[in-house]
């Protein structure tokens, strides 16, 4: 006997397993579910013998979406919830997430009125330290910088680049009007802060190094124009650090472990007017009469070098082998 669709047996099982579950619910919706009576039974078959079927209706439930686990001894189902990620439950689901970049931009009143591309960098994220230059963590420039945090003992760790031309001149920066600590002063080539990300964080002093050669090859140019092939890494020799503390402002200041790295060499120069405002290269003794000059101001941080060290480094220019790698960190 022919089976039509009406009369034809549906396996049910079977139809999960083949059918998607939208065609499946469109295909039950229409039509009854035919169920055979079960092998075995004793019903009489012969040539028109046909199964005997019953109807059972179809009533569509929805259950929450379950995460099902399985043992060798038992299976367990937990229904999946979807938690809303806040400020305030972030570093209790996430404690290894470092939330103070959010800090940064809740709290920017301290920011009001500097330029925009100045308050962008504040975000950028620095390398906090203990007195002995061990990274203990990372926070935003703007945290590094508040005098507040400062008068609490936060340090970071920072460089400064002098870079001398083949003659034996030094080239000194400007400061842009625009920087947000101190704005305008006179200072050494470049001067800033490893950031706190892979190949410019170290916890030994040797992976300091290096670190801080990238993040001055990264700023001279940033800052100067100058390309990265005109000043490599290996070209930059390490002589000291120094530790100090220095207010800009009652609200900024810095304090920082700075590693100091001379490097003699030709560059082409393209300052950044947003960084820098302008740039001269000086000898020894130009140098020392614009310290004399009334009307030029200098950072706190050149002018401690340069009263200490900067002019014996100078002269022993061409060998510098009895100054580089000290250990000791100077204590300003």
């Amino acid at each position: 006997m022919h089976l039509t669709d009406q009369t034809r047996p549906v396996c049910y099982a079977q139809m999960c397993r083949v059918a998607p579950i939208r065609l499946l619910r469109q295909k039950l919706s229409s039509r009854t579910i035919h169920q055979l009576k079960p092998p075995g039974s004793n019903v009489p078959r012969g040539p028109c013998t046909r199964p005997t079927i019953r109807t059972l209706p179809l009533r569509y439930i929805q259950k929450p979406a379950t995460m099902v686990t399985t043992t060798a001894t038992q299976t367990t189902a937990q229904t999946v919830g979807t938690v809303r990620i806040t400020a305030e439950n972030m570093q209790r689901l996430f404690p290894e997430i470092n939330t103070s970049l959010r800090e940064s931009v809740a709290r920017s009143s301290e920011l009001e009125g500097y330029d925009a591309e100045q308050v962008r960098l504040m975000d950028e994220v620095c390398i906090v330290l203990d007195e002995d230059d061990k990274p203990i963590g990372s926070a935003s420039k703007k945290t590094c910088h508040l005098m507040a945090n400062i008068d609490k003992g936060l340090l970071h760790r920072a460089f400064s680049v002098f870079l001398f031309d083949p003659e034996g001149r030094l080239l000194l920066q400007q400061r842009a009007d625009e920087k947000i600590t101190f704005p305008g002063l006179w200072t050494n080539t470049c001067c800033s802060h490893p950031l706190g990300i892979p190949g410019e964080t170290g916890d030994t002093l040797e992976a300091a190094i290096v670190g801080v050669r990238r993040a001055a090859q990264r700023k001279l140019d940033q800052e100067l124009g100058i390309p990265a092939k005109q000043v490599p890494l290996d070209d930059f020799e390490f002589l000291t650090r120094i530790h100090y503390k220095a207010p800009s402002n009652g609200i900024w200041g810095e304090h920082e472990i700075d590693y100091i790295l001379f490097i003699q060499t030709t560059v082409d120069l393209a300052p950044n007017p947003n960084e820098v405002k302008d740039t001269k290269y000086v000898t020894a003794d130009e140098l020392k009469e614009m310290f004399q000059d009334p009307a030029l101001s200098f950072t706190p941080w050149f002018k401690l070098i340069c009263e200490t060290m900067l002019f014996e480094w100078w002269g022993s220019l061409k060998d510098l082998s009895k100054y580089a790698n000290e250990q000791d960190i100077r204590r300003m």
